[in-house]
């Protein structure tokens, strides 16, 4: 594994190399600034992590699976930052957390995937174990332990390989994902999610309480645990956006973060069929009590909000970031945000996908952006695209198309 660890090594100085540049220092001001709600211009980031083969099989030399994990991730990081010229931002550190299992519902939440043409695994769907009212009753809360010596040791076989490089800090968790009827939908499926809100409310506000309870137990629980790690840095803290904010504190001591000091990812992505009234009796109460616990919350993200943005907002009102998708109204939702909100904007993905780009198409939408979001706090995230033929060129003619018409 000699030659594994002289890999990593070398990857782990072009790391610091990149982190290091001045242009990373001032890309984390300006982040800072747009979630502070004072941006100095739109900020612009282009999602490489669902892009499929982006760092192939065949460019990766280490040879043991773990290391093979740690050569992908920082090659992938690099390449972006080298090839796509976005506000991606490389931190001289390499953060890792805490290795937390749980047990599942009382039922399992398993998934079928089908691999395509290309022979990717991008498709899947549910086995849905809660398919009948009587169902509810086979629902356990869930418990979680974390594997503290596992995690310490594998503290140690990172800076055995390149601590002296790259400073290695056990930081916690990171990103939260709170959302709850991603689940609701992985329990009972699309249908009857439509069909109960209507013929089973109860059934509905029971699961949907089961869910927030298990949510609130869960944070609490890594809270007490001296388990949570800072997210006012690059973390991603909702689809796509990361999380630098001087709103919420930079420094804590491990093991003495609070809930209250970290952002929350909010969304309800699978009730976007269902009307803003009944979305805010059925659903909303139960996102805010989660969302409660929380310094700051991101909001949304493919699904469209303008047309629930006050219940949303009265209900929660520390969210300070909105996912505007492709389906949402961006000149009824920018009136509504001002420069209250940020104005977080995920492009179609159709028009830079496949083997060959709509750039008419990339260049109106980029355009409509920046003028339904004129005067607002704005990031626009491309997120969601899966293949681009070979040309990975596109994405920094993307960013730069974005930066000339933002000028």
């Amino acid at each position: 594994m000699s030659n594994d660890r002289d890999v990593l090594r070398r990857l782990a100085a072009r790391w610091m190399e990149i982190a290091q540049q001045p242009v990373m220092a001032e890309r984390r001001r300006l982040w800072t600034a747009l979630k502070d709600l004072r941006a100095e211009r739109p900020m612009v980031l282009f999602e490489t992590w669902s892009l499929l083969g982006y760092v192939g099989e065949d460019e990766l030399e280490c040879v043991d699976p773990a290391h093979r994990g740690l050569e992908r991730h920082m090659r992938w990081v690099m390449r972006q930052a080298e090839e796509v010229g976005d506000d991606i931002v490389v931190e001289p550190v390499w953060r890792v957390g805490w290795q937390i299992s749980g047990t599942d519902y009382g039922v399992p939440l398993e998934a079928e995937h089908a691999r395509d043409g290309e022979g990717d695994a991008v498709a899947y769907r549910y086995r849905h174990p809660i398919k009948c009212p009587e169902d509810v009753e086979r629902l356990r809360p869930r418990e979680w332990t974390v594997n503290r010596e596992g995690t310490l040791q594998w503290m140690e076989t990172l800076n055995a390989l390149f601590g002296d490089i790259i400073p290695v800090r056990l930081h916690g968790t990171q990103s939260l994902h709170g959302g709850l009827t991603g689940d609701l939908f992985r329990l009972i499926g699309n249908d009857n999610l439509m069909v109960w809100v209507y013929d089973q409310p109860d059934v509905i506000h029971r699961i949907m309480a089961y869910l927030r309870d298990d949510r609130i137990r869960h944070y609490q629980w890594l809270e007490s645990e001296g388990l949570l790690g800072l997210n006012s840095h690059w973390t991603f803290v909702g689809s796509g956006s990361p999380g630098y904010t001087t709103a919420l504190p930079t420094e804590r001591e491990p093991g003495a973060v609070r809930l209250k000091d970290l952002w929350v990812w909010m969304e309800s992505q699978e009730s976007a069929g269902i009307s803003p009234r009944m979305f805010a009796r059925m659903f909303l109460p139960y996102l805010a009590d989660v969302s409660r616990l929380f310094g700051l919350v991101y909001y949304g993200c493919c699904e469209a909000v303008h047309d629930r943005w006050d219940a949303i907002r009265e209900a929660i009102p520390n969210v300070r970031a909105v996912s505007v998708s492709p389906w949402c109204d961006m000149p009824a939702i920018a009136q509504k945000l001002g420069r209250n909100v940020v104005f977080s904007r995920k492009p179609r993905p159709a028009p830079i996908s496949g083997d060959h780009a709509d750039w008419d198409a990339l260049r109106e939408d980029a355009q409509a952006t920046l003028d339904a979001a004129r005067g607002c706090n704005l990031e626009i995230i491309y997120r969601d695209v899966y293949r681009i033929g070979n040309d990975r060129t596109r994405l920094r003619r993307w960013v730069e198309m974005v930066r000339s018409l933002i000028g």
